[in-house]
């Protein structure tokens, strides 16, 4: 599949929302038409639970269920016992800090970073207040990305746990996850190493393997799924020593033991009813992805981002100041950036009246503003769907707002 100008037609909303330009793909992407079928599928012609039922229907729900689960194990480099379904990067990182707690005490260290998501930041702080650990935030650099050697020095002291994000979702800047955990590694062999892939998942190849992290976290929503649905990828020899932190139908072989006896992963850790419906589309929408293939969505996103950060600068000159690295290969498809003397906020109001879609504040990542000095950002961020015209509408509307604010 190629990427036309004439992409947006495999997405319904652009029929309903013709005029609309939307430049917040970072928060959730639009949902392509064989995606939204996948579930509406699901909901219409099965319907049933899964992995309980022994009639027909059921036992077919359960093989749609866990060919999606083949589907998203493959995509990542994973077995399929290695992917466990939740309700997204947040659902995701909770759960792999609750199931560690048990391995913590007050003579245990966590580390995260300044450059993360708050979903990837407060539960570790949480948990470090549970269980008494120290939370050491390490910190980044003035282009807005992981600070290798000072996370490489505290990881010399051979924290419990490493938690870090592999895209900043504010600065865009590409982490070099393999290179850093096989740092981490020569460093402190035992350290629980996990990756934040909320805003990789759909945009570039992940390799479990070649990473060598221990959990990844990402949401369906950020790769053209439904919300609602995520993954958490934990190597299997761990998963095989953690005990289950979530109880209830399902996940259990003997509930009336003294002892209950519980199923291996990942079935141990999905209590309950699983989001079916979602995780299916899930897998619709890897199938989408890979129809495109990574290197022409790259190649589409590259080149959008290198536009809009020329036709900014060309347009706001000094009045504009552009967070994050400047080297287009180390970017994602993010922009945040400032202009003097106007908030972020009203930026964002008076484009949102133009149909122009973009997001404004501190994107959940207070400790990334506060480092770098900014109380606020607005955000821009690309997918396949977008268009030179889309930026060339944007840069225009961005003209007329300094011009009445300032």
């Amino acid at each position: 599949m190629e990427l036309p100008d004439t992409f947006k037609k495999y997405f319904p909303f652009f029929g309903h929302n013709p005029h609309i330009i939307y430049l917040d793909s970072a928060a959730t992407t639009l949902k392509p038409s064989s995606v939204i079928k996948s579930e509406q599928e699901y909901l219409e012609r099965l319907s049933s639970n899964v992995g309980r039922g022994l009639y027909p229907l059921a036992e077919t729900t359960t093989s749609v269920f866990e060919d999606a689960r083949s589907t998203i194990a493959h995509f990542i480099g994973a077995k399929n016992e290695e992917i466990i379904f939740t309700a997204g990067t947040t659902d995701s990182i909770n759960m792999a800090a609750r199931l560690i707690e048990p391995l913590l005490s007050e003579k245990h260290t966590i580390i995260t970073t300044e450059l993360e998501h708050h979903s990837n930041f407060l539960p570790w702080k949480e948990l470090a207040r549970r269980t008494e650990a120290r939370c050491i935030i390490s910190p980044i650099t003035s282009e807005g990305m992981i600070d290798t050697e000072a996370l490489a020095h505290l990881a010399a002291a051979c924290p419990a746990i490493i938690a870090f994000t592999a895209v900043s979702n504010v600065t865009g800047a590409i982490n070099p996850v393999a290179d850093i955990i096989k740092c981490v590694r020569t460093r402190c062999p035992g350290a629980i190493i996990l990756v934040d892939a909320a805003q990789a998942i759909g945009h570039m190849p992940i390799d479990a393997k070649a990473w060598d992290a221990d959990f990844i976290a990402f949401s369906g929503h950020k790769i053209f799924a439904p919300t609602g649905i995520g993954i958490l990828y934990g190597r299997k020899a761990l998963l095989e020593s953690l005990s289950p932190c979530r109880f209830g139908g399902g996940m259990v072989l003997d509930a009336v033991a003294d002892m209950p006896e519980y199923k291996n992963a990942p079935e141990r850790f999905e209590a309950g009813t699983p989001n079916i419906g979602g995780g299916i589309a899930l897998a619709a929408a890897i199938r989408f992805v890979e129809s495109i293939g990574f290197a022409a969505i790259r190649n589409h996103e590259q080149r959008l981002t290198a536009y809009a950060l020329h036709e900014l600068k060309s347009a706001l000159g000094a009045a504009i100041r552009i967070i994050g690295p400047d080297s287009i290969d180390q970017r994602g498809n993010i922009i945040s950036f400032e202009i003097d003397g106007i908030h972020p906020h009203d930026i964002a109001h008076l484009l949102g009246e133009n149909g122009i879609c973009v997001r404004a504040g501190e994107h959940c990542a207070a400790p990334l503003h506060r480092a770098l000095g900014l109380t606020a950002t607005t955000r821009l961020s690309f997918s396949i769907y977008n268009t030179e015209e889309d930026i060339d509408q944007l840069v225009r509307r961005l003209k007329e707002i300094r011009k009445i604010l300032t």
